[in-house]
């Protein structure tokens, strides 16, 4: 494990305060981010149409906004739904693809003071007839290629909602239901000045739902505050990863996400910088676009990184403008060859969830870390065999050394409050109270790391019931919930499994049937899962077993499940592997695992 050393702080120090200007203008606005003050992020872009009207804001494909354009477009879109009926704290849900439309709907939703709910666009059935009705949503804009999935809940919906169902044409020419109507069309006519409403929005409003699987369940929807947004373009736009109005930021990552409708947006307007939009990543074309579009920066997620490095080494691996990057779980074990192969300066990774309080950036550009917060948090001694923080003779959680991997816990202040999600009961759940003094107050990250010292941590694992694949979290309950329904199962244990040259954990399921196992249809239940469950749930490895195996208290034992892992002991058992590019589960053999871990097969 890495641990910072004075001499390192000191020597990254003296290197950014040869450009403070940045670094200050980050921390004025930090200082002026108090929750109850009247600003927010319509404001922001008001501020900024005015003072940079001929910036680019957005680039997408051949499409160039600028600040002034983009307003503009979102006051139209703002004032037609005012007068359609949506005013503060209405919840719009936004299931739209990458493009433009989706970020300025967004922006005209909060300039109302209302909540755009940004839907996972891979959601469907069960889990998206969830998500739209755990936040009470009053109206819905969808991209066109999602009418088909919203049609087969429909009827489950509410019937208001049934009533507001919108579209924005698809970016490739296809068929729509007619029940949907373009809210493209309807805004067209409609003023292009700042409506009155942004004026009165405070910065403590939520302005985002973030939807995430949390520890448990179906999705549940964070909260996202205009202020703590504000606290993201100064704390990491500004003061960490010092974005100018010279910058030029690639995105490919999905808009859904925090990472890039919080970090990336707000870096980008804060600094009235140009945010590169990609309709979606892939490697093969990264270094094109970010080349085309003269990028100087880019968004990424762990993956996205080692996705990048898989891709033939290049000629022109270091010919493009980025030097810097942000994003985060960048593992160690790539860090240095992703830094050198690609000739990045800057690896800004940083620590966050949609839903804790604060965040850790690597504003000092070592190494191996996620950063550095100003914030009250403390890393605690966790047990990992019993599910449980290890407690002292006084009943107070114990701190961990310099070096050593605990669990992480941010303190709730009025610096860093909590704004939890929309089902307060949920939001309880995430508080340890007296942690270590009475009365105190911390948010369970359900997060280990390891403590590095000087304020610094670095990202080791997750806990309990979830585990993080292709950038997203996944709820081994909702798994376990959606695959028990297929008729041949009689018990589903679901957990994440390390794989190499993968970054999080892929998803394996445990099953006992209630019919002999040589009378399981793979292939049914691979229609089954594909159905039910999105891309990034869908178990990679299945294994068959005639029982489970459970603790004293009747708790499944997940702990040996994830050692076994898709090698286990027990050679009277069957493990099935969705297989990349076959429609179905097929035995796992020798063949397949020496692919694996030659790095021959990914997933």
């Amino acid at each position: 494990m890495t641990v910072i050393t004075g001499k390192q702080i000191f020597k990254s120090t003296i290197n950014i305060l040869k450009t403070p200007k940045p670094i200050i203008k980050g921390l004025w606005h930090l200082q002026q981010a108090k929750p109850e003050r009247f600003m927010s992020i319509g404001l922001l872009l008001e501020q900024q149409a005015v003072n940079n009207s001929d910036l680019v804001a957005i680039q997408f494909k051949d499409q160039r906004f600028s600040y002034e354009e983009l307003n503009k477009q979102a006051n139209q879109y703002a004032h037609f739904l005012h007068e359609y009926g949506i005013s503060k704290n209405d919840k719009i849900a936004v299931m739209l693809d990458n493009r433009p439309e989706t970020i300025i709907i967004a922006l005209a939703v909060v300039k109302l003071g209302a909540i755009a709910c940004m839907i996972n666009t891979s959601q469907r059935n069960a889990i998206l007839e969830h998500s739209l009705a755990v936040v009470d949503t009053k109206l819905l804009i969808a991209d066109e290629i999602y009418i088909p999935a919203i049609n087969n809940i429909k009827a489950n919906l509410p019937s208001t909602l049934q009533q507001n169902l919108f579209y924005i044409p698809a970016l490739t020419a296809s068929e729509t239901a007619v029940e949907f109507r373009d809210i493209s069309k309807q805004m067209a006519n409609y003023s292009v000045l700042n409506p009155d409403s942004t004026a009165k929005i405070q910065l403590k409003d939520s302005a985002f739902y973030i939807f995430t699987s949390g520890t448990t369940g179906l999705p549940k929807a964070a909260k996202m505050s205009h202020h703590r947004w504000f606290k993201s373009m100064a704390g990491m736009g500004m003061a960490s990863l010092r974005l100018t109005a010279d910058d030029v930021l690639y995105l490919s990552l999905h808009l859904y996400h925090n990472n890039a409708i919080t970090v990336s947006l707000s870096a980008v307007l804060g600094n009235a910088a140009t945010l590169a939009l990609s309709e979606k990543f892939s490697s093969s074309r990264f270094w094109n676009e970010i080349r085309a579009h003269k990028a100087t920066a880019f968004t990424y997620i762990g993956e996205l990184c080692r996705y990048l490095l898989n891709v033939p080494a290049q000629d022109n691996d270091k010919q493009h403008g980025v030097k810097k990057i942000i994003g985060n779980g960048l593992r160690p074990e790539i860090w240095d060859e992703f830094q050198q192969r690609f000739g990045i300066e800057h690896i800004n990774e940083f620590y966050g969830a949609s839903e804790c309080n604060l965040v850790f950036s690597n504003a000092l550009n070592l190494p191996h870390t996620a950063g550095v917060t100003p914030l009250a948090f403390t890393v605690v001694q966790y047990d990992i065999d019993n599910d449980q923080p290890v407690y002292n003779s006084a009943g107070k959680m114990i701190k961990v050394k310099t070096g050593d991997v605990g669990l992480l816990l941010t303190k709730i202040t009025k610096r860093s409050p909590f704004d939890g999600y929309t089902d307060e009961k949920e939001s309880n759940k995430k508080l340890f109270k007296s942690v270590l003094k009475d009365g105190d107050c911390y948010f369970n990250t359900g997060d280990l790391v390891n403590y590095q010292g000087f304020r610094h941590i670095a990202f080791v694992d997750r806990l309990g019931d979830t585990f993080r694949w292709k950038g997203e979290n996944v709820a081994t309950t909702q798994v376990e919930g959606q695959i028990n329904d297929f008729n041949q199962i009689d018990q589903s244990v679901a957990y994440g499994v390390e794989l190499p040259h993968h970054d999080g954990r892929a998803g394996m399921v445990a099953l006992t049937l209630n019919c002999p196992i040589e009378a399981f249809s793979a292939s049914k239940f691979y229609q089954h899962v594909i159905s039910v469950l999105p891309s990034y749930a869908q178990p990679i490895f299945v294994r068959l077993r005639t029982q489970q195996d459970m603790t004293a208290t009747f708790k499944y034992k997940k702990t040996e499940l994830k050692k076994e892992s898709y090698r286990p002991n027990a050679a009277e058992e069957i493990i099935l592997i969705k297989h990349p590019g076959q429609n179905g589960y097929t035995t796992l053999d020798n063949n397949v695992i020496d692919a694996i871990e030659q790095k021959q097969l990914s997933f």
